[in-house]
């Protein structure tokens, strides 16, 4: 039987509870909608390289999780669930990120029919030597396209100066090199292990019945009790980088540059939501569209338009990153210092905050009217210990103070790592 729980800042129902393999099963009924979605994912991605299962240790090359993603579509009979999906009526795809990997489809009629698909093709793995290996060449093809990408390359450059240890700094996709190591042992072992109902979750919105979803699942899936894997992912890193400063060159117009600094991450749970929301927040405040910032900064024509700060978290790693175009990254990165230091002296603007806190609250309202942004964020939020329909309430419970300190802890000099791709030096005859 699943719980009912009421969210009344947003309005909404959840229906929540575990079936009996121990899949998580969240349900989102919106009455009188015509549309429908459907999540099942798992919290298996890029840096899931090391786990345990049944006592035994698995090594695993990068880019696994991905590989197991495009092969998962692969029917025994020679057909693709992508295509049934899509001949059904139903929108599907999916995605790998570096800590989950989730399988989606939206459809406006036989829905039972497509999560029957979906929970099916997911759960059944089929996979030979010789469908494996011709797989190889086409993500082979995907990682050169990533390398020729400058944002891509500056990205993977930046973490690898903040992180020493930890699989963030391997791209989720792998390498050319790691990926020729995948076998179908590989692939099946990981499916074993991460694809456990008890390390899954499946979550649906629309006008749906919550206790007929219960049955279905437990009807369509395996019986009996489940485990997890034990994932070993490095975390013991210094919150100080490993270098401070890389260059690449690469056929940009503009120089790009990436600044980060890794984040003292809260242990999963109402905490690290809250954890998060602030870092977004005061990353918003400190460098967003509307901060003095990066309107002095533009408007002295070191910034461009393509600007950005944001937060980024996964097991047991945290780390903040601004970036965009500028003629002068260094002189960026100096103005930045200076900023912070302002702001630890004089403290961040309230007007400001009051204005970006109720901005903030109002987004997360908007994208709870899509179904693809709810569904997709229970689902990760699940594997995060919170729920994505706590967002407002706990936005509205951020103080200016928590915003300031966040700044002064995580960005502090000795913290900044900046990567900078430039053109390169044009020799003259």
């Amino acid at each position: 039987m699943l719980q009912r729980i009421d969210y009344p800042s947003t309005g909404d129902v959840l229906y929540s509870g575990t079936a009996a393999n121990g899949l998580r099963i969240r349900v989102l009924p919106r009455k009188g909608f015509s549309g429908f979605y459907a999540v099942f994912a798992t919290s298996y991605g890029g840096v899931h390289l090391r786990f345990s299962l049944n006592g035994e240790t698995y090594d695993t090359p990068a880019g696994v999780a991905h590989y197991l993603e495009h092969k998962m579509f692969d029917l025994p009979d020679g057909d693709n669930a992508l295509r049934l999906l899509s001949q059904n009526g139903a929108d599907p795809n999916a995605f790998t990120s570096s800590d989950v990997t989730c399988y989606y489809f939206h459809c406006t009629r036989a829905f039972e029919d497509n999560l029957r698909m979906l929970l099916h093709f997911v759960s059944m793995p089929y996979f030979t030597e010789e469908t494996v290996a011709k797989e190889q060449g086409i993500i082979a093809q995907e990682i050169r396209m990533g390398e020729d990408s400058p944002g891509s390359a500056n990205y993977y450059s930046l973490l690898k100066l903040l992180y020493a240890r930890h699989p963030i700094r391997e791209k989720t996709i792998g390498t050319v090199e790691s990926i020729s190591r995948i076998t179908a042992e590989t692939l099946y072992t990981c499916h074993r292990a991460f694809y456990s109902p008890a390390n899954m979750v499946l979550c649906v919105a629309g006008d749906l019945d919550p206790e007929q979803i219960l049955a279905l699942v437990e009807e369509e899936l395996p019986a009996g009790e489940s485990t997890a894997p034990l994932k070993d992912v490095p975390s013991e890193e210094s919150l100080l980088p490993i270098g401070t400063f890389a260059e690449l060159e690469m056929p940009v117009a503009t120089p790009q540059f990436l600044i980060g600094a890794k984040i003292a991450v809260r242990p999963k749970g109402p905490d690290y939501l809250k954890q998060q929301l602030i870092a977004d927040l005061a990353l918003r405040l400190l460098a967003g569209p509307s901060s003095p910032f990066y309107n002095r900064l533009y408007a002295d024509g070191l910034l461009s338009r393509f600007f950005d700060a944001d937060a980024d978290f996964t097991d047991g790693a945290g780390h903040a990153i601004l970036g965009g175009e500028s003629r002068n990254p260094q002189a960026v990165l100096e103005a930045l210092k200076a900023e912070l230091k302002r702001i630890e002296s004089e403290g961040l603007s309230r007007k400001l905050f009051h204005r970006a806190q109720k901005a903030a609250i109002g987004g997360v309202l908007r994208s709870m009217e899509d179904f693809d942004d709810v569904c997709v964020s229970l689902a990760l939020d699940e594997f995060d210990g919170f729920c994505y329909l706590d967002y407002p309430a706990v936005l509205e419970s951020v103080t200016i103070g928590e915003c300031e300190a966040f700044l002064k802890e995580t960005l502090s000099p000795d913290r900044l790592a900046m990567s900078v791709v430039h053109a390169g030096r044009t020799e003259s005859c």
